[in-house]
């Protein structure tokens, strides 16, 4: 048998599902929490899987091959990947978690919230209160101008549920893409055409160096008066109090946020009250443990038999 170092700083109770998932799909393989090991022994392991490991957990490990991350966002860990591999002759690859299940559940979620901007319920949520008996006109679907920031896996299943709908739908990523279906923009001349016609915003896009508070007073100044937002990817790459003044002027009229720089999000975060924001716990979509870890016992697998390392995250771009 080969060992293989879970390193990770998530709490017991996934610790477990993890390690159960594990022993059952990788019965050739013994799975080793990190503090298990000696110094010695962690310098002889070449595979490592992880879930928020610290810089100083990693560095017990110097001849690690690639890494399986448990999530499909890796922002956080990137930097730390920078630091090692700067020090090593054979850079160690990261491999961010790709689940089909995951970009079904995202989609979920992008139509949903996508629906309940389209509808107007925000707006009726708030008649209620007053008890207000008022219809808000509703645009026929296939003028509404629905825009996704990042055009990854997660973008690309979410962009088809919305067509399917109805919506017309646009897309933007750094680089140029044919999306069908779709009106794709690229650079930062095709953001801020894409911006100036857009109804509802999605985003979608990994926290970078170049993606961090690109949602800010400007940016969010091209979108339409009236437009809505919806953020599903890292709370980082909206600018919050740029995004409230817009709300309190009403040049945006709703705003969805599942994500935040900080979480949980804070009492006394001025977004839980405010009139014009839909604040969730994070749930857009959540990593399925029993899918998940299917897929990083195929990887394992394949590494064993033919060598093979899974597409690996580029380190510069940060994804």
């Amino acid at each position: 048998m080969k060992t293989i170092a879970f390193i990770h700083s998530i709490d017991k109770i996934s610790q477990d599902n993890w390690l159960a998932q594990f022993n059952t799909l990788l019965p050739d393989e013994t799975i080793v929490l990190a503090e298990q090991l000696t110094d010695t022994q962690a310098s002889q392991i070449e595979l490592a899987i992880v879930a928020n490991p610290s810089v100083d957990a990693l560095k017990r490990f110097p001849n690690l091959i690639w890494v399986q991350s448990l999530w499909a966002g890796v922002e956080k860990i990137v930097d730390t990947f920078r630091l090692l591999n700067s020090e090593k002759e054979h850079p160690t690859q990261l491999v961010r978690l790709i689940d089909p299940y995951l970009a079904e559940t995202m989609a979920e979620a992008v139509l949903t919230w996508s629906l309940y901007l389209y509808r107007n319920i925000p707006e009726y949520m708030q008649q209620q209160k007053q008890k207000v008996w008022n219809p808000i006109p509703c645009p026929n679907i296939e003028t509404v101008q629905v825009s996704v920031l990042g055009t990854g896996e997660l973008g690309t299943v979410s962009m088809e549920a919305l067509v399917s709908q109805g919506f017309n739908v646009n897309s933007w990523s750094r680089g140029h893409k044919d999306i069908k279906n779709v009106t794709h923009y690229s650079e930062k001349e095709g953001l801020n055409s894409l911006l100036q016609k857009t109804d509802i915003l999605i985003c979608l896009l990994p926290l970078t160096d170049h993606t961090y508070k690109l949602l800010n007073k400007k940016t969010l100044g091209l979108l339409p008066k009236g437009a809505k937002v919806i953020n599903f990817a890292r709370g980082g790459i909206i600018n919050h109090d740029d995004l409230i003044n817009a709300l309190d002027t009403g040049h945006l009229s709703h705003a969805v946020l599942d994500v935040f720089e900080k979480e949980p999000l804070t009492k006394d975060s001025p977004l839980w009250h405010h009139p014009k924001v839909s604040v969730l716990p994070h749930i857009s979509a959540t990593t399925n443990v029993e899918t998940a870890s299917k897929i990083v016992a195929d990887n394992i697998k394949n590494f064993r038999i033919n060598g093979a390392i899974p597409e690996s995250v580029d380190l510069e771009k940060g994804y």
